[in-house]
């Protein structure tokens, strides 16, 4: 009988060491497991903001450009030409529209660009220092329509929709300024798009911007501007 004791005491010691060497081991990979996760991806709240879109679709559902003031999205990339006796002037372009610059559509009509045979331009007409110009927004090919102005123009106040940013980062944007600690939509803002510049990509590159004849190189680090140079 002592004998089957002192067995029953040594199996029952040597199960609780299993046990415990066991929950030790847990605890042990969950440590790691945890030291191990990737911290949470949280989305940037910029790219959360969604711009209302109007889905122009002819000359008619156009004309819904006049009822409010647009905001160019991508500066430097639309010219614009003198609208006189409702033709476009393609021959004299007047210049190119700026980044965030507010237009007062006041009419959409369609025109024909010498250089584009067979089809017609979709033109929007706004007036600027007391003229009246027009820019381009889409193409009839045939009797068909394709706009574009939802990828080139606000309907909303740009202001109201990135209300979030700081006062100073505005005030640098309404200067068409750039400034460290900026992120690429906020340059963007300022100084229209960039292109690429070597290697980089995601949210550590570098990127120049034409910025209507003034070039910038700027750097990003972890999305922000770490560095800002004359370009060339």
């Amino acid at each position: 009988m002592k004998q089957r004791i002192q067995i029953l005491l040594l199996l029952s010691m040597f199960v609780a060491g299993l046990r415990l060497a066991y929950i030790l081991y847990e605890r042990h990979e969950n440590q790691v497991r945890e030291a191990t996760k990737p911290a949470p991806v949280t989305a940037d709240p910029d790219f959360l903001v969604s711009p209302k879109m109007l889905h122009p679709y002819d000359l008619k559902s156009a004309q819904e450009l006049t009822r409010q003031p647009a905001w160019v999205k991508v500066g430097y990339s639309v010219t614009y030409f003198p609208y006189v006796a409702r033709h476009a002037d393609f021959a004299h372009p007047a210049g190119l529209l700026l980044p965030i610059e507010r237009v007062e559509i006041e009419s959409v009509v369609t025109g024909v660009f010498p250089k584009a045979a067979g089809e017609k331009q979709v033109m929007a007409v706004f007036a600027k220092n007391g003229r009246t110009y027009a820019f381009s927004i889409g193409v009839v090919k045939g009797e068909t329509f394709e706009i574009y102005s939802d990828q080139m123009l606000f309907v909303e106040d740009p202001h109201e929709l990135y209300k979030r940013w700081p006062k100073e980062v505005w005030e640098s944007i309404d200067k068409h300024e750039v400034k460290p600690g900026m992120n690429e939509i906020q340059v963007n803002f300022a100084l229209g798009m960039g292109t690429a510049a070597g290697s980089g990509e995601g949210a550590d590159k570098t990127l120049n911007y034409p910025n209507g004849g003034k070039p910038f190189r700027v750097t990003y680090r972890n999305g922000k501007v770490e560095e800002i140079k004359a370009g060339a």
